[in-house]
């Protein structure tokens, strides 16, 4: 059980859920946790070291986080990978809810925080898009950092990490089934945020924040 309110925002890579968070734990004033970064932060030391992820996610420190490589797609697949190592999630748990436990509350986004961290949660977002939809934003994200790459070659990227993610065996992707579903294919990142405050207040969400 939690202490203060949680949002728990769950959903594919690309949908938007991490901007989503942000802009949610602003308004409501609320401390945020992108729990992808903790899978990010293993399986990119992981390829560094050559440690076993698992005794990493057993040691992982809060300041890991801050590495600025764990937002690369080298990261991100990595991340991927580590993830299905039902003892790396294991050992990532306890780290989860105690950031979910906080007096005030907490937003954190993922993947399995609405099913598996915060079954609890006050509300729980599933944020998605189509697979076509994400692939543009990730095309053009890397575009605008210089990253030479080809739509097709991020369409399949993508696609591949989806069935990763939704297939393994440990805390698959899926939305929770009290979860709300927020498709943003056609929606900005505004359209979106106004969706979700409006889904949130109509349930009489009210934050202990400041």
């Amino acid at each position: 059980m939690t202490n203060g309110p949680v949002i728990a925002i769950d959903g594919p890579a690309g949908a938007g859920k991490g901007t989503l968070a942000r802009r949610l734990a602003d308004h409501f004033g609320l401390p945020h946790l992108d729990t992808g970064l903790l899978y990010r932060a293993v399986g990119l030391k992981a390829e560094r070291t050559g440690r076993p992820p698992v005794e990493i996610a057993g040691s992982l420190d809060p300041s890991d986080l801050a590495d600025p490589e764990l937002r690369t797609d080298v990261a991100g697949q990595a991340a991927s990978k580590v993830a299905a190592i039902p003892e790396v999630r294991a050992n990532l748990l306890d780290f989860q809810r105690k950031f979910a436990a906080q007096a005030t509350g907490a937003v954190l986004d993922g993947r399995d925080v609405g099913t598996v961290i915060c079954p609890h949660a006050s509300v729980k977002l599933f944020v998605t898009a189509s697979v076509e939809a994400r692939a543009e934003r990730r095309f053009r994200e890397l575009r605008a950092k210089g990253v030479d790459t080809i739509k097709p070659r991020v369409l399949a990227e993508m696609a591949e990490r989806d069935r990763r993610d939704s297939e393994r065996a440990a805390a698959p992707l899926k939305a929770a089934p009290d979860a709300y579903h927020l498709d943003t294919s056609d929606m900005d990142a505004d359209a979106a945020f106004a969706a979700a405050l409006a889904f949130m207040e109509s349930k009489g969400f009210r934050s202990s924040g400041p």
